[in-house]
């Protein structure tokens, strides 16, 4: 701090008014300003806080401190007056209000406040200059915090683009800025020098911009001021890059891949494509189309939205036809001029299970002989889908049950094989049906049938019904009468079913069997070359052959029983006294003692027939004038007795007539007279003595022949029912169930009636001749004996003949 004394003289203001006072006042100082050459200099940094110490005012002005007061001490100034202050107390200045160097003096390099220090008693004026020192307190100012520059993409380099620098309230070095901008690739920053303080601020351009690289930059720049401590400001530097048709539509990708099932409905969505254009406005406006140079049949089947983007069907899209699609599109912004942006939809489409199988049959190797053995090709079979993957992998199957299999040759080719032994007998044809089926979901099938028919080998011999037949043929037939059909039936077919007929040649007796019967080749009729004779053949029976016409032939038999059925042609004979035709006369004395019922006489006849044909029955005529007869004869057994007993008025002599009758249709019949002499019992025994003699060595020869006749017959009719119970054994157990041509039992009747033997053979036989119910064959009784001397002869040969019956 500076200080300068002056002497003022002391002016007695005394006697003056005010005005003429302050007037005065200011005159002196004016003068004594004027007349002075020096003043006090003091100096306090801005900023200073209340009470800093500026001088000892008092002191250094060469006042006193006791006499500040009792002289008005009192300090005045220009400027604001409340900034320092005096301490009457110590004679100190001091701060006494914040003191703003830059609000005092703005930027002006020097910066002081005048004061005036007035004393009384006398007046003494005083000029004190207090320099205010800069100090930096303020930062560098830009304009504004934030300054946008619109630059062009297309500006070239080192463009130069003017700033606004900063301002410092501060002085000297604290106003002294320096600049610096942000660290980036694209500007520079241009600081005149000092001496060319007129040429702005400014960024040039050191690297071309690209708005759609950068379309914004915040630069950011800082002014520092040249104080202890340095203090800075900044401004943000808001680049905005303006944009130019420079960049042509980019799409997402340059190759979008889609799959899209077959069959899908007009409308459908494909794919929605995106190109995006980094310029702005029109420049990134952006239309979608196909390419030019796309072919029709897309354009048919898929459309493009200009301004989606969005690619949907039009068309059918069939995966037979085309698998895939490729589809080239243009991205064209509205530019000028226009750029173009290309990128490729690859469409593949999506098998759907939408094609049956196909079935092809080939090379047909028909018919199938019956004999071929298993493994034989049978017909090729090749399959075809179109679809793919699993949709047109396909399986094959056939019906079930049947001799056949396929066999897989080659990827979908199939042989049908034989795979069992045919028979045409059981099967002649099988519909064989084929069954092709693919690996879709849900699965598709189609189906081809072949006919196999099944040819035929001669390995069926011609069968007959059944191995034997019995056929009843009534006798004296007409020559040549058709007695039977025999039918042979062939599985096989077409010649080797072809059937002809031939007897088995053999002797019958003295004759050959061809001079008896004979049987049609074709229709197998049988037919009766004579009449036949039940009394002389009862039984024949022979071998017809029915042989295919395959080769080989192939044959079998059969045996026929032709039985000959009685038919009424003989009448009854007359056994005995009798026997002279078909009318006779006998002989007997009868006493007169009789009792009713006695027999007398008996009446003995004989059929040559048999069955009904030979059972006789006999009558009693009545007597001429209608006189009744003391006699009867027995319906069956021929024995003549009384009625009654005898009287003196019956006459000595009594003709009977009896009438012997067959059952036949028509019945025959024979007529036998018998004498009867009645006398007294004595001359009975005389007479009945010589009637005995001669009767009984009669009676003694016809009970010889007649017990020879009935062993014959007996042994005869046992070997006949031995032979069918054989027969009939063999059937049944050839054929457990009875058929409609099994033969009935066979049943042997053995009896005797009211005194008399008869014997029958009856046989139950079903004929397979499609004629009728079955019929009995045959019923035989045979004739009756004479009666003998007692009845008791007569049960003896009864007996007899029963017992061999048995046997």
């Amino acid at each position: 701090m500076r200080i300068k004394r002056q002497q003022f003289e002391m002016v007695n203001l005394r006697g003056y008014n005010w005005k003429s006072q302050q007037l005065l006042l200011f005159l002196i100082i004016v003068a004594a300003w004027e007349a002075g050459s020096g003043q006090l200099h003091y100096s306090v940094p801005e900023e200073a806080k209340h009470g800093t110490f500026v001088g000892r005012i008092a002191q250094d002005l060469g006042l006193e401190l006791t006499e500040l007061v009792p002289r008005l001490f009192r300090v005045a100034s220009k400027d604001r007056g409340d900034l320092l202050e005096v301490n009457l107390q110590n004679g100190i200045l001091f701060v006494n209000s914040r003191i703003d160097r830059e609000e005092l003096c703005e930027q002006s390099a020097e910066c002081s406040i005048h004061l005036e220090v007035i004393v009384d008693r006398p007046l003494q004026v005083f000029h004190v200059e207090v320099e205010v020192r800069d100090i930096n307190d303020n930062p560098p100012m830009f304009p504004a915090t934030q300054k946008a520059l619109f630059i062009p993409e297309s500006r070239l380099l080192d463009s130069r683009f003017p700033l606004e620098g900063a301002s410092d309230a501060d002085v000297g070095s604290n106003a002294l800025l320096t600049y610096r901008l942000s660290t980036n690739e694209h500007f520079s920053l241009d600081v005149p020098p000092n001496h060319e303080q007129v040429k702005p601020l400014g960024l040039v351009l050191r690297k071309p911009l690209d708005r759609e690289e950068a379309a914004e930059m915040r630069l950011l720049l800082t002014a520092t001021d040249g104080g202890k401590p340095e203090l800075t400001g900044t401004v943000q530097l808001l680049i905005t890059v303006l944009d130019v048709n420079d960049n042509a539509p980019v799409f997402d990708r340059s190759l979008y891949t889609v799959k899209l099932p077959e069959n899908v409905p007009n409308g459908t969505l494909v794919i929605k494509v995106n190109a995006s254009d980094l310029d702005e406005g029109v420049n990134g406006d952006v239309m979608y189309s196909f390419s030019s140079d796309v072919s029709s049949d897309i354009k048919s089947k898929f459309h493009m939205d200009a301004v989606s983007g969005e690619i949907t069907v039009i068309g059918m899209i069939d995966f037979e036809e085309s698998k895939a699609y490729k589809i080239p599109l243009e991205a064209r912004d509205k530019g000028l001029p226009p750029l173009i942006g290309h990128c490729t939809v690859l469409v593949e489409v999506v098998d759907a299970n939408d094609n049956t199988p196909q079935l092809t049959v080939s090379s047909l190797s028909l018919p199938v002989s019956e004999d071929s053995q298993p493994g034989r090709v049978v017909t090729l079979i090749s399959v075809f889908d179109r679809d793919s993957g699993a949709n047109g992998q396909v399986t094959c199957s056939l019906t079930p049950h049947i001799p056949f299999k396929l066999v897989s040759t080659f990827k979908n080719y199939y042989s049908l094989v034989l795979d069992s032994a045919l028979d045409r007998e059981t099967i002649a044809n099988y519909d064989v049906i084929v069954t092709a089926r693919d690996g879709g979901s849900p699965s598709l099938w189609a189906t081809a049938s072949v006919s196999v028919e099944v040819a035929d080998v001669n390995d069926n011999a011609p069968l007959f019904a059944q191995p034997e037949y019995t056929v009843f043929v009534k006798e004296n037939n007409p020559p040549g009468a058709h007695i039977f059909t025999v039918l042979a039936v062939d599985a096989d077919a077409q010649e080797n079913a072809l059937v002809s007929y031939s007897l088995v040649e053999r002797r019958v007796g003295e004759r050959l069997l061809s001079s008896y019967v004979s049987v049609h080749a074709e229709s197998g009729k049988v037919f009766a070359l004579q009449p036949l004779d039940h009394e002389e053949l009862e039984l024949l029976q022979f071998q017809v052959s029915a042989r295919d016409a395959g080769v080989p032939a192939l044959g079998s038999n059969v045996t026929l029983q032709v039985f000959v059925l009685d038919e009424n042609d003989n009448a009854p004979t007359l056994l005995g006294p009798l026997a002279n035709g078909v009318g006779g006369t006998m002989n007997e004395v009868v006493s007169r003692a009789l009792v009713p019922g006695q027999v007398v006489a008996k009446v003995r006849a004989v059929d040559e027939d048999s069955g009904y044909n030979a059972w006789l029955s006999y009558e009693l005529q009545p007597a001429a004038g209608g006189v009744r007869s003391p006699f009867r004869v027995g319906l069956y057994t021929g024995e003549i007795s009384t009625t009654r007993a005898l009287e003196e008025t019956d006459a000595l002599r009594q003709c009977l007539l009896v009438l012997v009758k067959d059952h036949g249709e028509p019945s025959l019949t024979a007529t036998a007279t018998v004498l009867l002499s009645l006398v007294d019992s004595g001359q009975t025994q005389k007479v009945s003595s010589k009637v005995s003699a001669g009767a009984s060595s009669v009676d003694q020869k016809l009970v010889d022949v007649n017990v020879y006749l009935i062993i014959a017959i007996c042994a005869v009719s046992s070997l006949l029912v031995l032979t069918l119970l054989l027969y009939t054994a063999l059937r049944c157990s050839a054929t457990p169930t009875d058929g409609a041509c099994a033969p009935g039992k066979p049943m042997l009747v053995c009896s005797s009636a009211v005194g008399s033997w008869s014997y029958s053979q009856q046989r139950r036989q079903r004929v397979c001749s499609g004629e009728g119910p079955p019929k009995t064959d045959l019923m035989a009784f045979s004739p009756s004996l004479p009666q003998g001397p007692s009845s008791t002869d007569n049960v003896s040969l009864q007996y007899f003949f029963l017992q061999a019956c048995k046997k």
